[in-house]
């Protein structure tokens, strides 16, 4: 009864024949403990003053792990993304990096003071392992609903995936005080145990290629090389994969650092972090849920927008805050602007995407963020050691913002759309 009254309120169907929904989202339920717990509030930091302890150094090594996994994911997804598309094994890709992720995850137990190369390397593993998930995952939202619900699914993941955050969280609360790595196997099981309804639930369509003659690392390739072909037919859709690139830069840079810039800052210890990062996720739910509506009203280029200006305003903000109190106020206005930007995201890829080639643009997609989250983190990275201060290596942030915004504009939306339908119906 209650999930009929929620399906009810949000105007997407829960009926049986659409448990896919539920088992979609219940991922980034799962997912958002590694992000949330593992990369933004207690790794990052216990691995820059534990496992490094040297000021300027650790922020900057920790930028070096981010930058190397993000470099695989991005010269691996595009390949990937082809091959499960020619195979419709996208559920089988997911679920392997997946639980490498949740292996690797639980290894981090064992990460001690000075173990630096064994911390990175655990790490960059577990990282590659949910980064590469999320091609196949993300891929899979035009499937699982209707073109006209993709912006309120997307938001319901996102929402959803805060939610996991928020408990994730409220578990590592019970455990850092009696040993912080102790967090890393929970944060693990957590993962793992949730992500188990996407792969019960949702089911890919059959393949459709019934011989084959080459290789699959060829097909992949030839695929790839006809997608290359392809994306140059949609011109809007290239200027918002080059504006997503720059934004999204920005985003993952806030995201890996967050927690360290607040502890540098402003002294802030493991436990006001989590009760920060808390209060960010109730508030990134509440985002995100009422930005998916906006995207299905307005459309996704205003939603992006919005949230973009918001971005700019958190930059400027973190600059000049003084005290841990008014970080707070930093923290729910970045909380407000995350979910909402990456689900619309998400939403504006899936408008802007040939319904049979859902996997190979997602790889694209993949490839601009993976290369935003590796020069973000290493330029701050990098400043912090030229410049020895984080507050003042932050406000390179907001020029992605900036740049972002004013490509972005650039797009024609519902052209894009237009010639996405268009293709596809010709092919």
């Amino acid at each position: 009864m209650k999930l009929t009254r929620i399906s009810r309120c949000i105007s997407i169907p829960f009926h049986p024949q659409n448990r896919k929904i539920l088992g979609w989202v219940s991922y980034d339920f799962a997912n958002s403990s590694f992000t949330t717990v593992i990369v933004t509030v207690i790794y990052s930091v216990y691995f820059k003053n534990v496992v490094v302890g040297k000021e300027g150094m650790g922020a900057s090594l920790w930028g070096l792990a981010i930058s190397i996994s993000m470099l695989l994911v991005a010269l691996s997804s595009p390949i990937l993304g082809a091959i499960s598309d020619f195979t419709r094994s996208k559920k089988k890709f997911l679920f392997v990096f997946c639980y490498t992720s949740v292996i690797f995850t639980a290894l981090l137990f064992f990460v001690r003071q000075g173990a630096i190369f064994w911390g990175m390397l655990l790490f960059i593993i577990a990282n590659i392992g949910f980064e590469g998930g999320l091609v196949f995952y993300n891929a899979f939202l035009p499937e699982i609903t209707e073109r006209k619900n993709i912006g309120k699914v997307s938001g319901l993941g996102w929402g959803i995936g805060y939610l996991g955050g928020l408990s994730a969280l409220g578990l590592a609360y019970l455990f850092v005080y009696k040993s912080t790595v102790l967090v890393f196997p929970i944060t693990a099981l957590f993962f793992g145990l949730f992500a188990i309804p996407m792969f019960l639930l949702v089911k890919e369509k059959r393949n459709y290629h019934k011989r084959r003659k080459q290789s699959y690392i060829k097909i992949g390739y030839q695929r790839l090389t006809q997608t290359f072909k392809d994306i140059k037919k949609f011109k809007e859709l290239t200027k918002f994969l080059l504006s997503f690139f720059l934004y999204n830069d920005g985003i993952k840079t806030v995201i890996v650092f967050a927690a360290i810039y607040g502890a540098y800052r402003f002294g802030m210890n493991e436990s006001q972090l989590i009760i920060y990062f808390v209060i960010a996720n109730i508030v990134s739910f509440i985002g995100s849920i009422a930005f998916g509506f906006l995207v299905d009203k307005t459309g996704a280029k205003t939603t992006i927008s919005i949230s973009l200006i918001i971005w700019l305003g958190v930059i400027v903000w973190a600059f000049l805050c003084p005290n841990v109190m008014q970080f707070y106020g930093v923290g729910i206005l970045a909380g407000l602007a995350i979910g909402s930007s990456q689900s619309a995201s998400r939403s504006m890829l899936s408008f802007l995407t040939p319904e049979d080639k859902h996997a190979e643009f997602f790889g694209f997609y993949a490839v601009s963020g993976k290369a935003a989250a590796i020069l973000g983190p290493l330029i701050f990275g990098l400043l912090v050691l030229i410049l020895k201060s984080q507050r003042y290596a932050i406000l390179s942030i907001g020029f992605f913002f900036i740049l972002g915004f004013i490509i972005l504009q650039t797009v024609n939306e519902k052209s894009g759309i237009k010639v996405a339908n268009s293709i596809f119906r010709k092919e």
